[in-house]
């Protein structure tokens, strides 16, 4: 049992604690709080019952709610917004952390152990801020030999790629970063980056180990990035568009998993290699090659690593449920109401905020699906991997696709199809 030190005071403890509480208040009152009312000079802001808004009226509406509402209405609908909270960084962000604390305890269950545990009293919740925390401490070691550049590089880069993926992703009718007429095309060749990433990273550390990582990360590409494709192809026939947010609409009547299953399936193992994760796990495999490409990081290079790695499976997730389960598509559960605000406006909107309820539960659980497979699968030979991906996916993946053609040209489903009415 634990046990305090020696020289612990509770008063020493309360002391410091009221030091830290006077220094963060004089550090807002001080730093900012000014940084804020010099930002607002800048930051275009909405006229307010006829009154342009200015800094000063800014803060005096703060605190009246009924004026408020107009403002925060105002800002959730801004790009930045969007790029920086929901449905971008953020938001992944956000699910990604709980992806972490959740596939722990979900796995420890699974194998009949503890899990998290020790830091926090609620099923350990508080262990996820306590090792993020320690990464952020720990000293980053960069190999004597390594080409540092790249070294420090290559994880920034690995970060904002799994962010451009997620900035593709609509979570709501309306609420996606980048709207694209082609985003499904853009999806697959940001996910192209993440080998060469690896295989460049792997480079720059200057060791085997990872080298040999890299160097499977690149075969584990070349063996799925084809039927990874091919999946995607026949929801494209039966949307009839390139764009995510017109699949998602396709399916307001039927889910395409139903119509299309096998796509499903080959998307669903493909995503498990876009990953990395068991039984795909070849590029780190850590009883052969230490931890393969990830073996010479540490510290926030690391986390930054493990960030990016959960961005990227909330993003292919949400991806699935684009695809294949009808997007945010749901029954309304969530009442109309109306908050009005100094001007009468409203900020809770039912539908919208019933489709986000939708389209994360469905990725939430698709998540799960994912996390599955490192709890019951061991980890399989690169040899069987290729003649995987080669020899059985891209046959799995042409017949959904002649599938897909069938239903079109007997006007069962696609443009103008029996069932899409």
């Amino acid at each position: 049992m634990a046990t305090a030190p020696k020289d612990f005071r509770f008063g020493n403890f309360v002391g410091s604690l009221i030091q830290l509480i006077f220094w963060i208040l004089i550090i807002v009152t001080l730093v900012g709080l000014p940084l804020i009312f010099i930002i607002l000079f800048y930051v275009p802001l909405p006229p307010v019952n006829g009154e342009v808004l200015t800094p000063y009226l800014f803060f005096s509406m703060m605190v009246d709610p009924t004026r408020t509402i107009p403002i925060i209405n105002f800002m959730i609908h801004t790009d930045m917004f969007r790029v920086a909270v929901f449905p971008g960084f953020s938001y992944a962000a956000l699910l990604a952390a709980a992806t972490i604390f959740i596939e722990r305890k979900f796995l420890a269950k699974m194998q009949l152990r503890i899990g998290p545990l020790y830091a926090g009293k609620i099923e350990g919740i508080l262990q996820l801020i306590a090792d993020g925390l320690k990464l952020i401490s720990k000293e980053i070691i960069v190999p004597s030999g390594a080409d540092k550049p790249i070294f420090w590089t290559a994880p920034v880069a690995f970060v904002v790629t799994a962010a451009a993926v997620v900035s593709l992703i609509p979570a709501a009718p309306g609420w996606v970063v980048a709207d694209l007429d082609v985003g499904i095309i853009a999806v697959f060749a940001f996910l192209g980056f993440f080998p060469l990433i690896a295989l460049l990273f792997s480079w720059a550390s200057n060791s085997k180990y990872p080298f040999i990582g890299g160097m499977r990360a690149l075969h584990q590409m070349i063996a799925f990035e084809i039927p990874f494709i091919l999946s995607a192809l026949p929801v494209v026939i039966l949307a009839g568009s390139l764009n995510l947010t017109d699949m998602a609409n396709a399916q307001y009547s039927y889910w395409f998993v139903f119509f299309l299953p096998i796509s499903a399936f080959v998307f669903y193992i493909s995503s498990l290699a876009e990953l990395e994760r068991i039984p795909f796990d070849l590029p780190e495999a850590e009883s052969e090659i230490v931890a393969g490409w990830l073996t010479e990081t540490s510290g926030m290079i690391y986390g930054l690593i493990q960030l990016g790695t959960y961005v990227k499976l909330y993003a292919l997730a949400g991806l699935f449920v684009i695809l294949f389960l009808g997007g945010w598509a749901g029954p309304q559960i969530f009442p109309e109401e109306i908050m009005p605000g100094y001007t009468g406006e409203k900020i809770y909107n039912a539908t919208t905020v019933n489709a986000v309820f939708w389209f994360t539960l469905k990725t939430l659980g698709m998540i799960m699906l994912i996390l599955l497979p490192r709890g019951i699968n061991p980890r399989i030979r690169i040899d069987i991997l290729l003649h995987t991906g080669w020899y059985k996916l891209i046959v799995l993946a042409f017949i959904n696709i002649f599938v897909a053609l069938l239903l079109v040209y007997g006007g069962v489903l696609g443009p103008g199809g029996l069932l899409s009415t």
